[in-house]
């Protein structure tokens, strides 16, 4: 049976603290109640030194909207090429809030504050992403490349 789920400050924080510990630099609090709900919601923390591959969700219904909860990120939207073509600020407080990512659109996000937070939301059930949904332009998760790439990106928001 499905339960109320209350977010308290005390949890965040909580989630701050074990993504500043990860080996990743991040980590998500899922809200959902399995990973086959049809929408998938959940809180995801970083520090400014976690890398997420470029990628996108090539599902048509997997929009995926990001709403920042602490801190600042920077999203990155590329063409097919690895070009950029957009990026948004997102901050906690600031003028631009949130952000609709189309299905089907390659894009990265930056955490640019210790403690930084997002809330994200986008259909379920959950999937690994595909082969077609990753990069070969960009550095994977773990390369030597990896930092370098990431400094890049978030010079975009300096």
């Amino acid at each position: 049976m499905n339960q109320i789920k209350i977010t308290t400050t005390q949890m965040l924080d909580e989630l701050c603290t074990q993504a500043a510990a990860a080996p990743r630099r991040r980590k998500n609090l899922n809200i959902h109640y399995s990973e086959q709900s049809p929408c998938n919601r959940l809180y995801n923390a970083g520090e400014p030194d976690t890398y997420i591959p470029p990628h996108c969700h090539a599902d048509p219904v997997k929009d995926e909207t990001m709403i920042i909860i602490r801190g600042k990120m920077g999203v990155v939207f590329f063409d097919a090429q690895g070009n950029i073509t957009e990026t948004t600020l997102l901050a906690a407080g600031g003028e631009n809030l949130a952000v609709t990512i189309p299905a089907g659109m390659f894009h990265t996000s930056v955490m640019l504050e210790p403690g930084s937070m997002i809330f994200e939301a986008k259909a379920g059930p959950y999937a690994p992403l595909l082969s077609h949904e990753k990069v070969a332009w960009a550095p994977a998760e773990g390369a030597p490349e990896a930092p370098a790439f990431l400094a890049k990106l978030k010079k975009l928001f300096m």
